[in-house]
């Protein structure tokens, strides 16, 4: 007898153009793929909106952390029922042909995309001092909203932000697939790396201030077109942080759970070589964000400075954020 579990390898979602699923979303263009799921555009027959659903992969491990990231979705829609505060919005979720299908707001390119894009295009800049002051308004109105509900988001980067109207410059926040209240339990292991703040790292305790570190790091890339801390392993990371923002406070490193991993007795950074297995010091390069960040001027220099405190304590909050004299600098509107 076989015993069928829903979670069949070869069970794949084949998607067809001008197909109608549920009948309800007549499917217009395949949008692309992920680690976990496909992505289409499609048009619903019930409302007259054009929508993306995703597609989720047949596999019980990305089904649980979908539905994990429903609920949160679900949850946080429910606080901003006006659609004020740049989250990703859930429409719909139904279980069809043996898989988890999503149904939310069709948005346009990522940031990390749309950058890329930009810039090999050879058109004029997009990402000006303007629209950079917008979209950073935006992320931390969205973190504001998030932290008040004790969620922390835990993977912010460029590919978690996406346009929603290039004229007007509007952005949204989404995947919530690794969001964590702060009463939870707190998984040591968060953070797309190059956006990794320096306590998770070291394994100090982390709270919502690790997106505001992130939402620094995404700026100085938007800026630059470059990662700014490039780094092939969590001690090359560290390295280019010392080398850039400067050195790592004594009392975070007495008191990280890994600083052995990264750091001597004497606090030298090294790093093991996997052939050799001998052990290698790594000497930071000094720098500096006025260096790093050429066309930025003072004033968003001074605010990326700013999120990038290393020790926590002195970063600020989403709230103290927005207080920042950057963000109100009157910089020539935005033509649409």
């Amino acid at each position: 007898m076989l015993l069928r579990t829903g979670f069949e390898e070869d069970k794949n979602f084949h998607v067809v153009l001008n197909s109608v699923i549920a009948g309800r979303y007549h499917v217009t263009e395949y949008l692309g793929s992920a680690a976990f799921s496909k992505a289409i555009q499609a048009h619903d027959l019930h409302t007259g909106m054009d929508v993306c659903v995703k597609i989720i992969k047949n596999n019980k491990d990305f089904f649980d952390q979908s539905l994990d990231e429903i609920k949160l979705l679900k949850y946080v829609n429910k606080h901003d029922p006006g659609d004020k505060y740049h989250i990703l919005r859930l429409y719909d979720y139904f279980y069809y042909r043996e898989h988890l299908l999503i149904v939310c707001e069709l948005l346009k390119a990522n940031l990390y995309e749309f950058h890329k894009f930009n810039r090999e295009s050879g058109g004029e800049v997009y990402f000006t001092m303007p629209r950079l002051q917008s979209i950073t308004i935006q992320c931390l109105e969205a973190l504001q909203f998030l932290h008040s509900l004790g969620l922390i988001h835990c993977d912010l980067k460029p590919e978690n932000i996406l346009v929603k109207s290039y004229s007007r410059c509007e952005v949204k926040v989404i995947d919530l697939g690794s969001s964590c209240f702060e009463t939870d339990h707190l998984c040591s292991y968060v953070q797309s790396r190059s956006y990794r703040a320096p306590e998770v790292i070291l394994g100090l305790s982390y709270d919502k201030k690790i997106d505001i570190w992130s939402l620094g790091c995404i700026l100085a890339e938007l800026c630059t077109g470059n990662v700014l801390f490039q780094n092939d392993s969590p001690a090359t990371l560290l390295a280019r942080v010392i080398g850039i923002i400067g050195p790592i406070d004594q009392g975070m490193l007495a008191k990280g759970r890994d600083t052995y991993k990264y750091f001597t007795k004497n606090h030298m950074l090294y790093e093991r070589n996997q052939e050799t297995n001998r052990l290698e010091y790594l000497i930071p390069k000094k720098t500096s964000l006025r260096h790093r960040l050429p066309m930025g001027d003072q004033g968003f220099i001074d605010f990326v400075a700013h999120l990038l405190e290393v020790n926590p304590k002195k970063r600020p909050s989403a709230s103290e954020a927005l207080k920042h004299p950057w963000l109100s600098y009157p910089y020539e509107p935005i033509s649409s």
